[in-house]
């Protein structure tokens, strides 16, 4: 810290809070002006080797803040002004809930006599996002009083452990942080507009944090391996599906194959990257004939799930047994036999070392030989397709990005065509926001990663969640920020056009497919960005190795119908169904 002392309390909190979270190892934080929250603000501006990135916009702050925790693993805190600013911050919030993802806010606020009183830009700030957070904590004005940087440091301290699941899952944390003034440093003459903050300022020895907070993973016991061993041995119709949980590809590939039963795995998963996984099962689920013969009889089931319906209609009925680190229940088919709370590589691990091995059967052959055909059919049919297609936009893209890059993907059709779509490949990372699977700060959520993220960024969107986060792009970031933006751009809301609303063509423009008309050429001009479009499919790919060469925030723009995606999807569907025939 710069100085052990204070000119006032506002300014002594503030530095001991941001110097706290720094021996805690946050290295990035975010925030959207205001006044309110001036202490705070000069104190991050001012700490040393701290990246502050600003937003004019409370609610992209808090998805910023959420895609660099996505990115990194630890929280980057989000500072914001009192009032409806903070309240902006809720939807960022309800996603790092939903999602397990380690998340800090810190709401400004009015001393106690400034609140029901009428006091300007003041609300009950208290428990501001419910019970969506992991601790919430106000402190109270900061004080002069013994003990006090104690009881500060030690807040802070367990903020973050709070924030970042080490007694529980990853989430949301609030810390409301009320200010008197003088919220500054000193008054415009240099001199300090309060008396002097007179206790020692200083933290541990050596940097080190407040409290230290070491948590170990869950592990399963031995009558539960022992118990979902006798299962998979006496089960030879059996699946691995990895959802939106931590695992290492290869445990869930060894435990695949020592099973007998194929490996499926969404493209959040990082078992999506293993070569023997099967990459077309939305499509093998989709052809009557294959899945009328391939259903399981027993699915173990790694993290969350249920991108594809198909697939969810063909695993129904099936004993299911989930492994999950945090004990979510993770049901809504209300059809769990079995909830293992444990770590999942250790879980694949040990049930792999207590089963015998199956090695390859007749059920796990049909699986392979069906990708195979599958994989080919649907390749062979996206190259076909004369025009940009969503599908094919999704696939391409996804092999595009070079390896050790992320790919960031909208939520609605983006996610849903890389399901369908996206061959396995090692060397990529895939986010979303699939915690509760809102469009609303894909944006800011995107440069956040870029920011976090060691490598190429490139971000799979739809029109209109590009649309609802553009005030994100105004981010001002401290340190380069790269990140090429795939839009297709098919001007409105293409999921409806699955669903069963678009059978009502008298109000489906109006109230569902919202066309919107925006240039997205004038868009990325008005915020400064490179745009470019792609109307040859063979060319989308270079377009993008092209655009990420080049650096900063661009925009590549696929123009695509509504109406033809859905026969598009279809053609899909149809071809590999007659190559499983």
């Amino acid at each position: 810290m710069s100085a052990p002392t204070a000119p006032n309390p506002s300014t002594a909190f503030a530095r001991v809070l941001v110097d706290e979270l720094m021996r805690g190892g946050v290295t990035d934080a975010v925030l959207a002006p205001g006044s309110r929250s001036a202490a705070l603000a000069f104190a991050l501006a001012e700490a040393e080797g701290l990246r502050l990135h600003t937003s004019i916009d409370e609610r992209s702050a808090g998805f910023v803040a959420l895609g660099l925790a996505r990115a990194s693993g630890r929280p980057a805190p989000v500072l914001v002004t009192s009032g409806t600013a903070a309240a902006n911050l809720l939807p960022a919030a309800v996603e790092a809930d939903a999602a397990g993802v380690p998340w800090l806010a810190l709401t400004a606020d009015r001393p106690p006599e400034l609140r029901d009183a009428g006091a300007n830009q003041t609300i009950d700030q208290t428990h501001l996002f419910g019970r969506r957070t992991r601790w919430f904590h106000d402190p109270g004005p900061p004080e002069d009083r013994p003990g006090a940087v104690a009881a500060w440091r030690s807040m802070t301290a367990r903020a973050l452990a709070e924030a970042e699941g080490r007694s529980g899952r990853p989430g949301p944390v609030q810390l409301n942080l009320p200010f008197r003034e003088p919220t500054v440093p000193a008054s415009d003459d240099g001199r300090s507009s309060a008396a002097p903050f007179t206790a020692d300022l200083a933290g541990r020895p050596d940097g080190a944090p407040w409290t230290r907070v070491a948590a170990a993973p869950r592990s399963v016991p031995a009558e539960a391996v022992a118990s979902l061993a006798d299962l998979v041995a006496a089960t030879e119709a059996g699946v691995v599906l990895a959802g939106d949980a931590e695992v290492d590809p290869a445990a869930a590939a060894g435990l695949a194959r020592v099973c007998g039963w194929p490996l499926l795995a969404e493209p959040l998963s990082p078992a999506r990257a293993h070569a023997e996984t099967v990459s077309t099962a939305h499509w093998l689920a989709s052809a009557p004939a294959f899945a009328e013969a391939h259903r399981p009889e027993v699915v173990l089931r790694l993290g969350r799930s249920g991108l594809s319906r198909p697939l969810a209609g063909l695993l129904a009925g099936a004993t299911e047994v989930l492994v999950d680190p945090d004990g979510r229940w993770l049901d809504p088919s209300h059809a769990l036999a079995t909830l293992l709370v444990s770590d999942v590589d250790t879980t694949a691990r040990a049930l792999a070392a207590a089963l015998p091995g199956r090695g390859p059967s007749a059920w796990s052959r049909a699986w392979a030989d069906a990708e195979a055909r599958a994989r080919a059919a649907l390749d062979a049919a996206l190259d076909a397709e004369p025009g940009m297609s969503e599908p094919r936009t999704a696939r391409d893209v996804a092999a595009a990005v070079p390896g050790g890059g992320a790919l960031v993907v909208a939520s609605s059709m983006p996610v849903r065509d890389l399901d369908a779509t996206m061959a396995a490949r090692d060397g990529l990372v895939v986010h979303a926001n699939r915690g509760a699977s809102g469009i609303d700060g894909f944006v800011g959520t995107t440069l956040g990663i870029a920011l976090g993220h060691d490598g190429p960024t490139v971000a799979l969107a739809g029109d209109l969640s590009l649309l609802h986060d553009v005030g994100a792009l105004l981010l001002r970031a401290d340190g380069p920020l790269d990140v090429t933006i795939v839009v297709a751009d098919n001007d409105g809301g293409g999921i409806f056009s699955h669903l069963p609303q678009a059978a009502y063509p008298s109000v489906f423009e109006r109230v569902f497919g919202t066309p919107h008309g925006v240039d997205l050429a004038a868009l990325a001009a008005a915020h400064g960005l490179p745009y470019e479009r792609v109307d040859d499919p063979a060319a989308l790919g270079d377009a993008v190795r092209r655009n990420l060469d080049a650096g900063g925030v661009r925009l590549v723009a696929v123009a695509t119908e509504r109406e033809e995606q859905v026969a598009v999807r279809r053609r899909l569907g149809a071809a590999v169904a007659a190559a499983l025939d």
